[in-house]
């Protein structure tokens, strides 16, 4: 069987609120592998659709394609088992948890034990082992036995792309991972998002324009809840639509 030519796809997704379209008609395409951006100005329907694709929201119309698999009447938690990978604009961490926990109740879920846990998810040696694999791999392992809240913001945000990552996600939304991010820490995160293994495609939605355009190979740019336009970084730099909407004075 020939392996799905997109890792991720939409198909005339549209959702309205009454009489309020906030997505109409978008058609996406993540390959496998991908680096790609969704940007555009606040109001543009970013959230929405990202939400459409999790599950959170179900669309008016249109269907979301995850490989091959149309998952448009799926429940998040059916999506994530699917390979479906998400992490939120504002942390939702457990706070007082240390980090290795944190890390471990995502691996934990995906193993299938997480329902019978009545003791910390790290105490269970393959799956403590696993997320410090990954809290390593990550530059964390330092930090594995701090409480989260202990932590700068930025490496929050890291805790949370590991989380993610313990699930094995085929695909990898991430929401603004830089916002509210120090710049230096910021460049931090960068540097962990172009280590991340080649094979899973990545969405990442950011208003941090260096961070996107260093990171992407791909950006669509998203506008009333419909594509303005797709391409690579060079082509929506120079494309005088978006700096009439969005990369013009005052949206940097």
């Amino acid at each position: 069987m020939a392996a799905p030519e997109f890792a991720l796809e939409t198909r005339r997704l549209c959702k309205s609120f009454g009489a309020l379209t906030v997505a109409e008609n978008i058609d996406f395409r993540l390959v496998p592998g991908a680096r790609h951006a969704l940007i555009g100005p606040n109001g543009a329907g970013k959230t929405t659709f990202i939400n459409m694709l999790t599950g959170r929201l179900l669309p008016s119309s249109g269907a979301v394609v995850l490989g091959s698999e149309d998952i448009t009447g799926l429940a998040q938690s059916a999506r994530v088992k699917r390979g479906l990978g998400r992490t939120f604009q504002i942390n939702t961490l457990f706070r007082e948890l240390s980090v290795l926990d944190n890390v471990a109740l995502g691996v934990a879920e995906r193993v299938g034990v997480a329902g019978r846990l009545w003791r910390a998810a790290s105490a269970y040696r393959e799956v403590r082992d696993e997320s410090m694999a990954l809290l390593e791999s990550l530059g964390l392992g330092a930090d594995a036995g701090e409480r989260v809240l202990d932590l700068p913001y930025g490496k929050q945000r890291l805790v949370e792309i590991a989380i993610a990552l313990g699930l094995r996600p085929r695909v990898l939304l991430l929401d603004e991972p830089a916002a509210g991010v120090p710049s230096m820490e910021s460049a931090r995160i960068l540097e962990v998002l172009d280590r991340l293994p080649a094979e899973i495609a990545i969405l990442i939605i950011e208003h941090d324009m260096e961070l996107v355009f260093r990171f992407a190979s791909r950006i669509t740019v998203l506008v009333q809840g419909q594509v303005l336009c797709e391409g690579t970084p060079a082509e929506i730099s120079a494309d005088r639509r978006v700096h009439e909407v969005y990369l013009g004075e005052g949206h940097g």
